[in-house]
């Protein structure tokens, strides 16, 4: 058994090794002519029996209506009656700067907690500081994304916050705090951490310095033991003040209308075209479907699970977990079909696409695609495609000249399909995350409809080979008829961000 262990541990730092001694055979050598172990190669459909009968597909008007139906009321209802908070402080405790790192929806999380924090401590919050993601390269700022203005003055009555320090404290940059320990920075902040640790930790530096910058700080503030202005703050940060900057709500608007109306080609003049695209809401235009498809290289990769491109992609995605997390992925331990069966693995947009055709959805339902950059690019979307011929993206709903101002950014990219999705009349993400999570929280709040895949399912009848498309769309049925926006009352420990009711929400 020894030598056995030692040989397979041998060959897979072979395998491991092989991209970096002759990257030649990895690397197509063009578009037209991809190597014979690219990991670009179009991996061949994994559930070829279920796809047949899926593109062979009828669903009824009686499905069709049902599918399309909005949620019922709920009983639950955004509390819109002003919850008194307490006044502002006469004189504020100091400035606290709060270093943001993560994707769009990571980074908005941690705005909403920054608020809280500034409010617990008496503090005068700067316009929090977002890195940049490593990922996606972009430098984007607070003010590049959100309606800064609308923020400081819908929060006016709430805590003071200010665009750039004051000039005393203009030496307390990112630069400033990367060189070497500070004092004036807070870098200890536990995951959840109650009120009480930012008064007996950040206040007392606050008082000495005048100033406190906590980095890192995303998912530092707990969801439990809050007093419940706190919370209700936390509600309104969310979902008044917070909003992104005019040229983004503009470009959604466009992609929204052409999205119900594809006739229509209209381009954006000011305020007649927003009153133009609200008459076509109310003439019952058409419906679509927002397809989060979180399917990137660094998702793949962090997974470990086989998506079906043989051994090239099984080595791309080892090096790239080795050379960004030094081979720690916790998943790596378990088999393919282990990690499959306890729903961890993202879905392929080959699965998400059967996913949709089991729930009804047919070749006639307009898609929008809400994604940065797919894994595997066109060749592992055009099975999803040949379900879905109707689907659209940012790319092919507007022109160049329109996305100007969003080209190669990925956080306002990632705002414009935020933005879409919240005006669709369905949403579903291909596997959790922060978009997801989010998304659900904000459309529970206005009560639409959000599908949440059953994950854990979806992988056990993938694992399947056996299963009839009768079968299948059986389970799929069965297995997300309470997974369709239904509210979920927030349990200890759960974010306030993705559960809103109780705490967002009022009954009535």
């Amino acid at each position: 058994m020894r030598v056995y262990h030692r040989g397979g541990t041998m060959a897979g730092c072979f395998l491991l090794l092989l991209p970096i001694f002759f990257p030649s055979l990895f690397t197509p050598l063009s578009h037209a002519s991809p190597s014979i172990f690219s990991e670009w190669n179009a991996p061949k459909p994994r559930h070829a029996r279920l796809l047949k009968s899926a593109l062979q597909r009828q669903s009824s008007s009686e499905e069709q209506s049902d599918l399309w139906m909005p949620l019922a009321f709920q009983r639950w209802k955004p509390c819109t009656e002003t919850r008194r908070t307490s006044a502002l402080p006469e004189k504020s405790e100091g400035y606290i700067q709060v270093f943001l790192d993560g994707g769009l929806n990571q980074q908005r999380m941690g705005i909403f907690d920054a608020v809280i924090v500034a409010k617990i401590l008496n503090a005068t919050l700067v316009i929090p500081y977002l890195e940049v993601n490593p990922v996606w390269q972009d430098s984007s700022t607070f003010m590049d994304i959100f309606d800064v203005d609308h923020f400081i003055n819908a929060l006016k009555d709430d805590i003071a916050i200010v665009k750039e320090l004051p000039d005393e404290f203009s030496w307390s940059t990112r630069e400033y705090y990367a060189t070497a320990i500070r004092p004036t920075r807070i870098k200890t902040a536990p995951v959840h951490a109650s009120t009480n640790w930012y008064l007996d930790n950040v206040l007392p530096v606050l008082q000495s310095y005048g100033i406190a910058a906590i980095a890192p700080f995303s998912h530092r503030l707990t969801f439990d033991n809050l007093p419940k202005y706190l919370q209700h703050l936390r509600c309104k940060v969310n979902f008044q003040a917070l909003v992104f900057v005019p040229h983004i709500r503009h470009l959604g608007d466009v992609l929204v209308n052409r999205l119900r109306d594809p006739s229509t080609k209209a381009t954006m003049v000011g305020n007649n075209y927003l009153r133009e695209v609200s008459e076509k809401y109310k003439q019952g235009a058409g419906k679509f479907v927002v397809l989060h498809l979180r399917f990137d290289k660094d998702m793949a990769a962090h997974s470990a699970c086989d998506f079906g491109g043989g051994k090239a992609e099984k080595l791309a995605l080892a090096k790239y977990r080795q050379v960004i997390w030094q081979g720690r992925v916790l998943n790596s331990q378990f088999t393919d079909e282990e990690l499959r069966s306890q729903g961890r693995c993202p879905l392929t947009p080959e699965e998400i696409g059967l996913l949709l055709a089991a729930l009804g959805f047919d070749n006639s339902t307009r898609l929008y695609l809400a994604s940065h950059k797919v894994y595997g690019g066109e060749a592992r979307i055009s099975t999803l495609r040949s379900l879905f011929p109707l689907m659209d993206d940012k790319k092919s709903l507007a022109s160049s000249d329109e996305r100007a101002l969003i080209k190669g950014k990925a956080s306002l990219l990632a705002a414009v399909d935020y933005y879409v999705s919240m005006h669709s009349d369905i949403f579903i993400s291909a596997s959790p995350g922060n978009m997801h999570n989010a998304m659900v929280g904000h459309r529970t709040y206005y009560n639409l409809k959000t599908i949440r895949p059953n994950m854990a399912l979806l992988g056990q009848l993938f694992l399947n080979k056996t299963l009839s498309w009768p079968e299948f769309q059986e389970a799929i049925a069965k297995g997300h008829k309470n997974r369709q926006g239904q509210i979920r009352l927030r349990k200890p420990n759960q974010s306030v961000y993705t559960y809103p009711a109780p705490d967002c929400m009022c009954q009535g």
